[in-house]
């Protein structure tokens, strides 16, 4: 066990530095203090960095909550934010929307739509991938299930930043907080709009259908419908631009890995496994403690925030043998899509999204490298881009 002061958890963990390489301080939390506690923020916290502690508490929500009212909305986000058993009916009802047979029919729009954002500037030699890629082609994919207008786009990633990188100083937590609660705000006015809608006219996009569905044999209300917009928005937007930002910068920088792409696509598959598991965009996710908990004999108190960093879990040597990328790793049981009850959504539209955009990518631009003197900067918490210039073809 280590005491970490606040100073020395942001410094090791949640500044920018350590975002745009997190490997050396997940060695030093694993190697040092698998356990650490410190002050979050004038609140008494804990640290999981070993991936059978963080296992353990995301599939133990008995011990360790996901109720830790994290304040993003005018309500708990759905079903991020309740435990089993009620956590459950809303997986059951959302499953069924996300299961791979579901997700592949997605599959040719998806390429289509890489495709065409690939034809945007492919014969420019350069491009600013964030910018022009990672963040459009999730996105577009968003709007269609949900059947939201495009329109919406310029609002849809103001909120998304609000919500999950506010633009305020390192510590001013209040500010973020403010910040956020607006935020929250103005999304539920939004789909209050867009569900009350969907009443009146029902349609087959997601949003309709999970405006008429029922759990239980009721429909859902207002609250509820509100809660599961309100992630599916954020989880649309955020998470696999993210990824894609986190993955292209690693390949642009090791030009021997991308070729492995280049000469044999079958091996992306296994690709994108690995490079979840190494880069890991979400660095850590919270708990609370539910009740009294040991761990490393370590007593966690009823009500302590703990911060599970699933990044650091992801490079735990003894659970993952050897320290390198290995894109034919086997089994590569990750923790980049969490795990448990809450494991992630929408994972299986993530990897399929992932696997296209990389298929197509190293077919169309094979040999893409940084744009000279570019320095990228990842943003804390998740490890998204802020610009990703590329060149190729000079």
């Amino acid at each position: 066990m280590s005491e970490l002061d606040d100073t020395n958890v942001v410094l090791h963990l949640f500044s920018p530095d350590v975002a745009a390489d997190p490997h050396p301080v997940y060695r030093q939390m694993l190697d040092q203090c698998p356990v650490a506690k410190g002050d979050f923020g004038g609140t008494d916290g804990v640290l999981l960095s070993r991936y059978e502690d963080v296992l353990y508490a995301l599939r133990h929500p008995e011990s360790f909550t996901n109720e830790t009212g994290l304040g993003l909305g005018d309500q708990p986000l759905l079903p991020l934010e309740v435990d089993p058993p009620i956590h459950t009916g809303y997986r059951r009802l959302l499953n069924p929307q996300f299961v791979p047979r579901e997700i592949e029919k997605l599959a040719p729009d998806v390429r289509k739509r890489v495709v065409e954002l690939l034809d945007g500037f492919a014969s420019r030699g350069a491009c600013d991938f964030h910018q022009d890629f990672a963040t459009p082609l999730p996105s577009g994919i968003f709007i269609t299930l949900m059947g939201l207008p495009e329109t919406d786009l310029p609002k849809f990633y103001e909120w998304r930043d609000n919500t999950i990188r506010p633009d305020v100083e390192p510590g001013d937590l209040e500010g973020a907080a403010r910040i956020r609660q607006e935020t929250g705000h103005a999304i539920s006015e939004y789909f209050k709009e867009r569900i009350a809608e969907r009443r009146a006219e029902p349609d087959d996009t997601l949003l309709s259908k999970i405006v008429h569905a029922e759990i239980d044999g009721r429909p859902l209300d207002e609250v509820e419908l509100l809660g599961i917009s309100h992630l599916l928005l954020l989880g649309g937007l955020d998470t696999v631009t993210a990824t894609l930002d986190c993955m292209i910068e690693y390949l642009a920088t090791h030009p021997e890995q991308r070729q492995r792409l280049v000469d044999d696509p079958s091996c992306i598959p296994g690709a994108v496994e690995e490079l979840l598991r190494w880069l890991t965009p979400v660095m850590v996710v919270p708990r609370a403690a539910a009740q009294d908990v040991t761990i490393d004999d370590f007593e966690i108190k009823k009500g302590a925030s703990v911060t599970l960093v699933l990044g650091a879990a992801n490079e735990d040597e003894a659970q993952f043998e050897a320290d390198v990328v290995d894109f034919d790793r086997e089994p590569n049981k990750h923790l980049a899509f969490g795990g448990g009850h809450h494991l992630c959504l929408g994972a299986h539209l993530a990897r399929m999204e992932l696997r296209i955009a990389l298929e197509e990518l190293h077919a169309r631009i094979p040999d893409y490298r940084l744009a000279d003197g570019a320095e990228i900067g990842f943003s804390t918490g998740i490890r998204q881009a802020h610009s990703l210039p590329l060149v190729w073809g000079v």
